[in-house]
C-alpha cells in the first residue's frame, strides 16, 4: 500500500497474469496511463496542468483595463466570448460547473460586458439583468468586487470598508494584528491598503443603476452599525465608522503615521515582487499590486508596472476567438504528484524522465526565511517548496509533504545531497504542527476567529486553520519515513483526525472536493502508519466510502456540499474522485472487495484511449463557498495511483498467501 522506496522496498515481481486475473485490462491501463503522462512532461522537466476557473478573473481584467485607460478590443472581443460561453440558460453565472448562479460572477460578468459595449437590450443581458437583481444585485456582492465598482466610480469609497494602511504598524503583541491574517489575505490587502489610501476612481461612462433591486440605499446599510447591538461583527462595524473618520482627518492634513505606514505598504509589497512570479504568484493579488503601483504614481513604462503587467499576462491563454485566465501556475505540485503516480505504478525511478523531474524540483527548494518565521519562529533551517514556479517568501506545508512523498522514491544524480534536503524539509515541516495537533497549509496557528468579523472578511479566507487532509498527508510520510506511530507529534495528529471525524465517519476536505477527498487521505495517512485499519473510527470511514458509491462504481461530489453537507458524497462520478474512493478503500478492504473492484472497473472503463481521462467537474478548492478550482492534472494522475495502489494490494495479498 505504502510508497515504495527504489532503494528498500522495490515492486514485488508477480506475474502479470495474477494482474490480469485480479482485473482483465489492469495492467494495459496502467501502461497507457504510464505513456500518456510521460509523454506530457515539459523539456524542463516538470509536469503543469491548467487550473480552469469560472469567469470572473477575465471579469475583473475588462474592468481594469477600462480603468488604466487601456483596452485592446481585439482582447476584448476574446473576453466577450470567453464570458457569454460561460453564460447559465437562466442567463446568470456560476463558481463551479452545473453550479447555480452566484452574485459576485453574475454582477461581474454583467458588468464586463456592459463596459465591452455589449447592448443592454441583448436578451443575453436582459437574461442577465433578472438574474442577478434576483440574488440582490450589486449590494449583495463581496467587499472585494465593490471596491472594483469604486475605482469607475460606480460605488463610493463610503460604501467598502476601510483597509488602513496603518495594519502594518500594529505590533504582534497586539491580539488582532497583521500576521494572524492568513498568507494570501495578506497579499491582496497590502495594496488595497495602498489604494484605499489614493482611492484612485476613474469615472467611466457605465452605471449598474438597474441591478440595484430596492435602489443604492441598500450600499449603505451593508456597513451601517446597530445600535445596542454588542456582537463582534457590530463592533467593528463601528470601527470601520472610525477609520472612515480618520481618512477624512487624513484628507483634511493631519494623520501622523499615514506616510510612515503608506512606505512600508509600499516597501512590503515591492519586497515581496522579488523571487516570485508576481505578489504572492496569485491572480487578486497580482492584479492589487498592479492597480497599487499606478495609484503610487509609477509610470507605465517603469519596470515594476511593466513586470507586474507582463506576469498577468502570463496567466492568460488565448485560442482564435476567447481568452481564459488561470489564477496560478501548479508547476510544483503537478510535477510532485506525477512523479508519486508514477514510481508507485512501476515506472523505475532511474528513468531519464523521473531523474530530471526529481532534479528539477529539488532545485526549487527555498532556502529562505520568508514570512512564515512570524507565526513560527522556531530556530528550523529554513526549507520547503511552494505551489507555483517561484514564490519565495511562502512555502507551505501542503506542497513540501506532496514533494517530500515523491523525491524519497528517486534518488537522483545525487542521492546525498536528495537525503539531506528530505531529512531538513521534514525538520522544517515538524515545526509547523499546531496547538491542536493539526497541520495547517501555510501558517502555524492562524485561527483567530475575530479576524472573520471584521468588515473585509467576506471574502471566506482570512484564516488559514489546520485541516485533516494537510495532517493526514504528513501522517502519511512519516508512516513511509519510519517514524514511530508512539511519537508524540504523531499521536497529536491522530488524536487531531479523531476530533475532525463527522457523526457519519467522514472527514470534511478543505483542498479537494469534499468529503470524499478528506475520507480517503485519512484513510490512506493511516495505513502508512501501519495503524490497525479494523479500528471502529477507520472502519467507518471507509464504511462512509462504501455509502456513497453510485451504482456505475464511481464517486463524485460537487461544490455545494461547502454550502451544505447534505449533498456529500453527491454529483456525477468523476475520474479523480474515484481515484481516491479507491485509494480510501485500498487502505482498508480486501482486494476482492466486491465495490473496490466496481470502482477499479470504473476507472478502467472510462479511461481514454490515449490513456487519459476525461472530466468536467471540479474537484479542487480554493476558498470553499467563494473559489473553486478544476486542476487539469487530476483526472490523469490520481486514477494512475488508484489502479497502481489496488495492484500493489493485489500482489501484496498473493505474496502472503505464497509465503
Amino acid at each position: 500500500m505504502s510508497v515504495s522506496n527504489a532503494s528498500s522496498d522495490a515492486p514485488i515481481n508477480i506475474p502479470e497474469a495474477h494482474s490480469a486475473f485480479v482485473y482483465p485490462g489492469l495492467a494495459q491501463a496502467i501502461t497507457r496511463s504510464q505513456s500518456y503522462l510521460l509523454s506530457e512532461q515539459k523539456a524542463e522537466g516538470y509536469w503543469i496542468g491548467e487550473l480552469l476557473v469560472d469567469v470572473t478573473l477575465v471579469s475583473d481584467m475588462v474592468v481594469f483595463y477600462h480603468w488604466w485607460g487601456k483596452v485592446d478590443r481585439e482582447w476584448e472581443r476574446k473576453a466577450i466570448n470567453h464570458i457569454f460561453g460561460k453564460q447559465l440558460q437562466d442567463g446568470g453565472w456560476s463558481i463551479y460547473p452545473n453550479g447555480p448562479a452566484e452574485v459576485n460572477a453574475t454582477v461581474k460578468a454583467y458588468l464586463a460586458l456592459k463596459l465591452a459595449g455589449v447592448p443592454t437590450n441583448d436578451s443575453r443581458m436582459l437574461k442577465a439583468r433578472e438574474v442577478a437583481r434576483s440574488l440582490g444585485g450589486v449590494p449583495r456582492m463581496n467587499t472585494f468586487s465593490k471596491l472594483y465598482l469604486a475605482l469607475i466610480g460606480l460605488a463610493t469609497w463610503a460604501h467598502v470598508p476601510t483597509i488602513p494602511c496603518e495594519v502594518l504598524l500594529i505590533g504582534k503583541w497586539f491580539h488582532v494584528n497583521f500576521w494572524e491574517m492568513s498568507n494570501w489575505s495578506r497579499a491582496m490587502i497590502i495594496p488595497l491598503a495602498i489604494i484605499n489610501h489614493f482611492r484612485p476612481t476613474r469615472t467611466i461612462k457605465v452605471d449598474l443603476n438597474e441591478l440595484f433591486p430596492h435602489g443604492k440605499w441598500e450600499l449603505d446599510e451593508a456597513l451601517r452599525p446597530r445600535y445596542f447591538d454588542f456582537s463582534l461583527r457590530n463592533l467593528f462595524l463601528w470601527l470601520d465608522r472610525l477609520n472612515k473618520l480618520a481618512e477624512w482627518v487624513n484628507r483634511c492634513g493631519f494623520h501622523p503615521f499615514r506616510k510612515t505606514a503608506l512606505r512600508r505598504a509600499e516597501t512590503w509589497m515591492l519586497e515581496r515582487f522579488e523571487g516570485s512570479d508576481g505578489l504572492a504568484a496569485i491572480f487578486p493579488a497580482m492584479l492589487n499590486a498592479l492597480i497599487a503601483l499606478i495609484a503610487l504614481g509609477y509610470p507605465e513604462e517603469h519596470p515594476h508596472v511593466l513586470r507586474a503587467h507582463q506576469e498577468l499576462k502570463k496567466l492568460m491563454h488565448f485560442t482564435a476567438d476567447s481568452v481564459r485566465i488561470e489564477p496560478c501556475f501548479s508547476s510544483v505540485w503537478d510535477t510532485a504528484i506525477v512523479l508519486i503516480c508514477l514510481r508507485e505504478s512501476g515506472v523505475p525511478a532511474t528513468h531519464p524522465k523521473m531523474i530530471r523531474a526529481a532534479e528539477w524540483t529539488l532545485a526549487k527548494e527555498i532556502r529562505f526565511r520568508g514570512d512564515w518565521i512570524h507565526k513560527n519562529p522556531a530556530a528550523v533551517e529554513a526549507s520547503g517548496w511552494v505551489f507555483e514556479f517561484n514564490n519565495k517568501w511562502n512555502p507551505d506545508v501542503d506542497d513540501t509533504a506532496m514533494v517530500i512523498l515523491a523525491l524519497r522514491q528517486i534518488p537522483t544524480t545525487n542521492p546525498a545531497l536528495r537525503d539531506a534536503c528530505r531529512d531538513r524539509a521534514i525538520r522544517w515541516m515538524m515545526t509547523f504542527q499546531c496547538r491542536d495537533g493539526g497541520w495547517a497549509a501555510f501558517d502555524k496557528d492562524c485561527t483567530k476567529s475575530i479576524l472573520e468579523k471584521v468588515p473585509f472578511a467576506d471574502h471566506n479566507a482570512m484564516l488559514d486553520p489546520e485541516c485533516a487532509d494537510i495532517t493526514a498527508r504528513i501522517l502519511e510520510l512519516l508512516g513511509y519515513e519510519g517514524w514511530d506511530p508512539a511519537d508524540p507529534q504523531i499521536r497529536r495528529g491522530i488524536a487531531y483526525l479523531r476530533a475532525q471525524q463527522e457523526a457519519d465517519g467522514s472527514w470534511y476536505g478543505r483542498w479537494g472536493v469534499n468529503y470524499i477527498y478528506g475520507t480517503w487521505q485519512v484513510l490512506r495517512g493511516m495505513r502508512a502508519l501501519n495503524w490497525n485499519m479494523e479500528e471502529e473510527w477507520l472502519r467507518k470511514g471507509a464504511a462512509w466510502l462504501l455509502s456513497v458509491q453510485q451504482p456505475d462504481g464511481g464517486w463524485g461530489e460537487r461544490c455545494n456540499t461547502y454550502d451544505d453537507p447534505i449533498f456529500k458524497g453527491t454529483g456525477p462520478a468523476t475520474p479523480s474522485q474515484t481515484a481516491w474512493a479507491v485509494m480510501g478503500l485500498c487502505a482498508s478492504a480486501e482486494p476482492e472487495n466486491p465495490a473496490l473492484r466496481r470502482g477499479v472497473d470504473w476507472l478502467v472503463r472510462n479511461q481514454n484511449r490515449d490513456g487519459s481521462w476525461s472530466e468536467d467537474e471540479i474537484t479542487g478548492t480554493g476558498f470553499p463557498c467563494v473559489f473553486y478550482l478544476k486542476y487539469d492534472m487530476y483526472r490523469n494522475s490520481w486514477p494512475l495511483l488508484a489502479l497502481a495502489t489496488y495492484r500493489r494490494l493485489c500482489n501484496q495479498q498473493l505474496a502472503g498467501s505464497i509465503s
